[in-house]
């Protein structure tokens, strides 16, 4: 990862701070719509956090499908967890942030959910946006 990649990568620890630190969580990351990691946890690696951003964009998206055709609203999803053998997945989206937080099999979801809240609020989608691209001259 070149030092940019990794001073953006820092920039944004503010974006997990919040929820990593729960009791239990494994792995957390930001995630646009279209699946590039924003940020991630320092243990996580680049690579797993790439492929679990982009596996949670996918589920936002069947979520999503699943809402338009199912649900009464605009198809939005909220929140979704997964249980798997080992633990369990939490998405949280909200003002187009996207977070997602691998926990441990005895984790109290509850604070999970609280945190990501509050976490997902402070994102918000103002800073999940590119800056525009200047014209060269």
């Amino acid at each position: 990862m070149s030092d940019p990649q990794k001073n953006r990568q820092n920039d944004r620890g503010w974006m997990i701070a919040e929820v990593s630190v729960v009791p239990g969580v494994r792995d957390v990351v930001v995630f646009s719509v279209d699946g590039l990691l924003l940020a991630g946890s320092a243990g996580l690696g680049r690579d797993r956090a790439e492929r679990l951003a982009a596996t949670c964009s996918g589920l936002q998206s069947l979520g999503r499908a699943l809402g338009a055709e199912f649900g009464t609203g605009d198809g939005a999803v909220r929140h979704q967890m997964i249980e798997f053998e080992g633990g369990f997945l939490f998405l949280r989206s909200a003002d187009g942030a996207h977070l997602a937080v691998v926990a441990d099999p005895v984790v109290d979801p509850r604070a999970v959910a609280r945190a990501m809240q509050a976490q997902v609020l402070k994102i918000g989608a103002e800073n999940l946006s590119s800056p525009a691209r200047q014209d060269a001259p």
